[in-house]
């Protein structure tokens, strides 16, 4: 890998995974996760060892500042035995009026996602929601949801659902108005 590709990757992790707080007003919840809470097996993924539902959660945003074009969402494990963490969820270009996203909508198949919104290549190597599966004896991983108010409709390089996390994280860097975290954790 390039110099300029490790450091668009390294950006991509510390946009997207980053806990650093932007001076906002922005909340994020969900009925299904609790902040800090075990996430239930409904969320969590079907393969790997894993026996869930892989069913994405249900997620309700407010608190947007003006100048919102579009919105991104990312789940997020910093923990994951990589070196780099592990990306479950990437969704981006997510229309401005948007203010919720309905459980189940990271199944592609389903077309549960507002038109224009893009989910792109996850950790598992295929788009839409993969949920946790961290391996069998570590301490409970923390998975960071997060929803991203974005000052263009359209990020400029992430185009279409091969884009990579570290794509989108370079372009949320340039613009992210604001920003609110949910974390979970799940441990088997």
């Amino acid at each position: 890998m390039t110099k300029f590709g490790l450091w668009i990757a390294a950006l991509g992790v510390s946009v997207l995974g980053s806990s650093a707080a932007i001076a906002q007003n922005m909340t994020l919840t969900s009925p299904d996760i609790r902040e800090g809470a075990t996430i239930a097996n409904e969320q969590v993924f079907n393969s790997f060892g894993c026996t869930g539902g892989n069913v994405s959660p249900a997620l309700s945003w407010s608190g947007a500042p003006s100048g919102t074009k579009s919105f991104a969402v990312s789940i997020y494990d910093p923990d994951a035995p990589t070196g780099s963490g592990w990306w479950h969820w990437v969704v981006f270009n997510i229309p401005p009026g948007t203010t919720s996203l309905p459980k189940g909508a990271g199944d592609v198949k389903k077309k549960l996602m507002p038109k224009g919104a893009i989910q792109s290549r996850t950790d598992f190597g295929t788009d839409g929601y993969g949920g946790p599966c961290p391996p069998k004896g570590d301490q409970p991983h923390h998975y960071h949801i997060m929803v991203f108010a974005v000052d263009v409709d359209k990020l400029p390089d992430a185009k279409n659902d091969s884009a990579s996390a570290a794509l989108v994280g370079y372009d949320l860097k340039f613009h992210t108005l604001a920003k609110a975290t949910l974390t979970g954790l799940y441990g088997r």
